[in-house]
């Protein structure tokens, strides 16, 4: 009884630990994500704990949504025009992440985004859609309170749903990524000095969109290369890096966000992004599946080969008896070979005619 009473404190300090840990990720990357804040201090382009509520979400389970409630309202508890409205923000932002994490798992989303229906799932179901609940209750809310007016609730709508949106999109690939990171065995330096290099030309995309000259379009050639070469460990930070430059040029109004009005530029800045998030996530799915479609005919074409190996050497019986298991693994249908001795059973009916009657 008090091995099972340990046990049960044990994993209840755990789960305790992980909401704190949860709070306390979704607290810091609010304070970033409110530094390019476009409408009432609190409404961003880019609004990174929502991406950091979804990974939590699908890696630790929803024993964590605590933690997405505990951090939203620390952030929101000073910004709030009133208790009601903070708690109605808080709940907003809490339901968003859980209905995007019950869609994709309803969908058998696979943390790994190396499958092209995987990456489909995370941008429609958990970004476009998901984030649909938190823009909808916090712009109500704040119209309600009376600090929107009625013709700044669709732009407000439009800043909030974006920034949800493209913290899913660019936030939560680069935490998957994280998980299952490793330092790469046996590379060699030339793969060191391409991947300082697409790190360099990035930065340098980044500053030419953060300038006058509506440049935004040199990202995508770097996403590209990004997600053949490194698959989604290069494509998803150069993804992030991309989009965050982007917002930042749009929260100054420069290069191609300069004389427009806020609804047209979020539009903008939405097509934009998701875009970029969509071109990156998918080459790099596509990709992977290639790779693992060349591995497995691989591993196909060097059990055939060792199979031939083996009849050439005169194990021809144990050979197919043993390779049977083997061949069915990749779709193959095996057909069980018996040797005979003497005359096989088709040579019977002849020689039942030769004997007399």
């Amino acid at each position: 009884m008090t091995v099972a009473r340990q046990e049960r404190l044990r994993r209840g300090a755990a789960a305790a630990l992980e909401i704190c840990i949860v709070a306390a990720v979704y607290y810091g990357s609010a304070k970033l994500g409110l530094l390019q804040q476009l409408v009432r201090g609190q409404v961003t382009p880019l609004w990174p704990p929502t991406g950091i509520a979804v990974a939590s979400l699908l890696l630790r389970g929803p024993r964590v949504w605590p933690g997405i409630a505990l951090g939203a309202l620390l952030v929101n508890a000073p910004l709030g025009p009133s208790l009601p409205a903070v708690l109605a923000i808080v709940v907003g932002n809490t339901l968003a992440p859980v209905c995007s994490y019950a869609l994709l798992r309803r969908t058998g989303f696979g943390i790994e985004l190396d499958r092209l229906r995987d990456v489909l799932a995370l941008i429609f179901l958990g970004a476009f859609t998901g984030m649909l609940v938190s823009a909808t209750i916090g712009s109500g809310t704040l119209a309600l309170a009376g600090v929107v007016s009625a013709d700044g609730f669709w732009p407000t709508w439009s800043v909030w749903w974006t920034g949800d949106a493209m913290g899913v999109l660019v936030v939560t690939p680069v935490l998957l990524v994280l998980r299952s990171a490793r330092r790469p065995k046996d590379a060699p330096p030339s793969r060191w000095a391409e991947g300082f290099l697409l790190l360099v030309a990035t930065a340098c995309v980044g500053l030419l969109d953060s300038g006058s000259a509506p440049l935004m379009f040199l990202g995508f050639p770097l996403l590209i290369w990004a997600a053949f070469r490194f698959q989604l460990a290069g494509a998803a930070p150069c993804a992030l890096a991309v989009s965050t430059f982007t917002i930042v040029a749009a929260a100054r109004g420069s290069g191609l966000f300069a004389g427009h009005d806020l609804l047209t530029n979020m539009i903008t800045l939405q097509a934009f992004n998701a875009s970029s998030a969509l071109t990156a996530l998918l080459v790099a799915a596509a990709v992977s599946e290639r790779n693992q479609s060349q591995k497995e005919i691989s591993q196909a074409c060097g059990y055939l080969a060792e199979m031939v190996a083996k009849i050439s050497a005169g194990g021809y019986e144990r050979t197919l008896t043993g390779s049977v298991g083997e061949m069915n693994r990749f779709g193959e249908t095996s057909t069980s070979v018996k040797r005979t001795s003497g005359k096989g059973e088709a040579d019977e009916p002849e020689a039942r005619r030769d004997q007399p009657g």
